[in-house]
């Protein structure tokens, strides 16, 4: 009994349908298991040390050190003028141990280095946000990919499903003689061609699969994506206005900018190199040999200054190497603002093209249930052919297949202004870009959108195509 119920219980686990990944589960998941994400992640905690390092050199510092010595000869004074006991200056067998303290007092480039480095934290943390960014925009494209692939999948098998049923209808009118063979072979040619198509809508979603399987870091792309929400972004919003938001919250624009203020602070650390140091030293010791001052340890402290007054030409090489690398951080600067310009005009563009074409092929695909009607009408009228209705339900299959693709362009069209704008899971840049569980909106509202029309991921209604019947018998 128990091994019945086992098999039943492993029917029933084969049986059952595979998880549902929805884009909210897609982009949670990558989050915190995509690999790239992780290596930028732990990029920016490895950058995270600089401040530390840089403040190392102007803390105290403390070193210890021992030696045991085998001289080759002892010295010792015996006793007489210098008093009454003999006084070792080198004993045979010498035991040493020291303790140094350095402490930094006036260290002009090391200000420079420390601020440096908490700016070079700054760009690494915008770097990485930018990253960040990217990749989860990147989840998000696979996911409409695969979304649009498995609704194409659903139109071609559909379209098998109708050619199948009319081969077999062709085939019984063909044995009975009211159809040519002619209207036989076509049936069982769109039949074929069906089938093909299927496999190759089949593979490429399979492949689409596997693409989202790899930024997720899943196991296994036993999963089936659900239809996912449509971006609603105000398309008749002024270029200059988004371009100006563009310019305040991409990561990449403010990295690029500090990036800049990073190389004149460099410079201003060579410009420091010129000026003196003073430091404080001080030391203890203790052996085992007395010394002429009759005493075992002894501590001295140190008050020194040191100025570089000729290094070879180096501080001057410094100088012309940062003054050209921040010419080289200004025109990068520039670049990174001119491509956030281009990218959210011609965001605009696409997004617009891809409206208009989605509309187009809805417009389509109406006309193409309308005639795909009229012909079935016609047909049993006894006007219309029977090749003229099989030509009639893959037209209207095309364009279903037409509108899926055309969905599909205008939602990444949307992600992509989304992305050029800055409000595609964008954390503010003035928030704690290190902190790993901050969790931002997936979009967030662009100028112009109203409070009915916000510009967030809406879930768009699902509306089924009408199936198409096979030809009905004379």
């Amino acid at each position: 009994m128990s091994s019945l119920l086992a098999l039943t219980l492993a029917a029933t686990l084969a049986a059952a349908p595979p998880p549902v990944l929805t884009l909210e589960d897609a982009l949670i998941q990558a989050r915190k298991e995509n690999l790239d994400l992780k290596a930028a992640q732990a990029r920016l905690r490895q950058a995270d040390t600089a401040s530390r390092k840089a403040w190392a050199g102007y803390l105290p510092t403390i070193t210890v050190g021992a030696a045991i010595v085998r001289n080759s000869n002892a010295a010792v004074i015996p006793p007489g003028p210098l008093g009454p006991e003999p006084v070792v200056i080198q004993p045979l067998v010498q035991r040493q141990f020291q303790a140094e303290l350095r402490q930094a007092i006036i260290a002009p480039q090391l200000w420079a280095g420390i601020q440096a480095a908490y700016k070079s934290e700054t760009v690494a943390a915008l770097n990485v946000e930018q990253a960040r960014r990217e990749i989860l925009f990147g989840v998000a494209q696979a996911y409409y990919g695969a979304a649009a692939q498995a609704q194409a999948v659903t139109v071609q098998e559909r379209l098998v499903e109708l050619n199948g049923a009319r081969s077999k209808d062709t085939k019984v009118r063909f044995d009975a003689g009211t159809v040519t063979r002619v209207a036989l072979l076509r049936a069982e040619q769109d039949l074929s061609r069906a089938e093909q198509d299927l496999i190759r809508a089949r593979n490429a979603l399979a492949s689409a699969k596997l693409v989202l399987t790899t930024l997720l870091a899943l196991d296994s792309p036993d999963f089936e994506v659900a239809p996912p929400p449509e971006p609603q972004v105000p398309v008749k919003t002024e270029s200059e206005v988004l371009v100006e938001r563009s310019l305040e919250q991409r990561a990449d624009v403010a990295a690029a900018r500090e990036t800049t203020e990073l190389a004149r602070i460099n410079k201003r650390g060579v410009w420091f190199s010129y000026l003196p140091t003073v430091g404080l030293t001080g030391t203890w010791r203790i052996a085992n040999a007395a010394g002429f001052a009759g005493r075992a340890d002894v501590w001295l402290i140190t008050l020194g200054a040191n100025w570089t007054l000729w290094d070879g030409g180096l501080r001057e090489a410094n100088l012309a190497d940062t003054s050209a690398k921040i010419v080289e951080a200004q025109a990068n600067a520039r670049k990174a603002e001119l491509t956030a310009r281009e990218e959210v005009k011609r965001s605009q563009l696409d997004l617009e093209s891809a409206l208009a074409n989605r509309l187009k092929a809805e417009q389509t695909v109406e006309l193409a249930r309308e005639s795909q009607r009229l012909t079935d009408v016609s047909f049993k009228a006894g006007v219309a052919t029977y090749l003229e209705v099989a030509d009639a339900n893959t037209a209207l299959t095309n364009a279903e297949i037409g509108l899926v693709s055309e969905r599909l362009q205008a939602s990444v069209a949307a992600l992509r202004l989304l992305r050029s704008v800055g409000a595609f899971e964008a954390r503010p840049l003035d928030s704690d870009l290190k902190d790993e569980n901050a969790v931002p909106p997936t979009v967030q509202p662009l100028p112009g959108a109203t409070e009915q029309n916000p510009a967030q991921m809406q879930q768009p209604e699902q509306s089924q195509p009408e199936q198409p019947q096979p030809a009905p018998q004379p």
